[in-house]
């Protein structure tokens, strides 16, 4: 099969990352996981101070000093900060209340949309995140649009958390989740929305493997 780019995007919690990998995984392309480099810029700015606040300013100046990789290991795609292994680490509850804030500003923006684009510039890409179909793989072969009710979602990363010992209450996990919704929808930098010629799935009620399914029968059959 010829090399593809596949452009995922939809709200927080409805499982993107997991499809992308999956996706992946059987067409032998590279995944990208650009919530992964918006957390680890978000990461990056709460280091560079005492108190883990963000100086705004300050991380828009440093942008030259981050590179983000990601390395396929045995225990699956781990993502990686000047060298430093923060796959964990960006997936803290400290990191998931700041993200949508680092990632409504224009220059962090850009500066990652520029590196995706490097990324996918030989085609053979899988990429997940909320404005993949609309700006950064506008051309992509195959656009999917994911969503799903806040609680189902919560509920999934609730669970999710409690697996990685992420210790934070339902309530919590819902409150920021539809707090990032709200951010992430209504940014007037790149908002989170669906590509006209996305193919929307709600994956409220369907598992995992039913969701994979509708993905690639919409590819195979195109």
């Amino acid at each position: 099969m010829k090399k593809i780019i596949v452009a995922i995007d939809g709200y927080a919690g409805t499982g993107k990352s997991t499809q992308a990998k999956s996706l992946a995984k059987y067409f032998g392309c590279v995944y990208v996981d650009s919530g992964a480099m918006y957390r680890a810029v978000t990461y990056f700015g709460q280091q560079q101070t005492t108190d883990g606040s963000i100086d705004i300013k300050l991380l828009i100046d440093s942008l030259p000093q981050i590179s983000i990789d990601f390395e396929l290991t045995k225990n699956g795609q781990q993502t990686f900060l000047n060298d430093e292994n923060i796959t964990d680490l960006i997936r803290q509850s400290k990191v998931n209340d700041k993200v949508s804030d680092v990632a409504s500003i224009h220059e962090i923006r850009s500066f990652l949309v520029d590196i995706q684009k490097e990324m996918g510039s030989s085609k053979g890409v899988i990429m997940d995140g909320r404005d993949i179909g609309t700006i950064v793989f506008p051309e992509a072969d195959y656009k999917f649009f994911l969503t799903a009710s806040p609680k189902i979602r919560a509920q999934r990363r609730y669970e999710e958390q409690q697996k990685k010992g992420i210790i934070e209450t339902l309530e919590e996990v819902l409150a920021n989740i539809t707090a990032r919704d709200h951010q992430d929808s209504t940014r007037i930098v790149t908002p989170l929305k669906k590509a006209k010629d996305a193919i929307e799935i709600d994956v409220s009620y369907m598992s995992i493997d039913d969701v994979f399914n509708v993905m690639i029968e919409n590819i195979i059959e195109s």
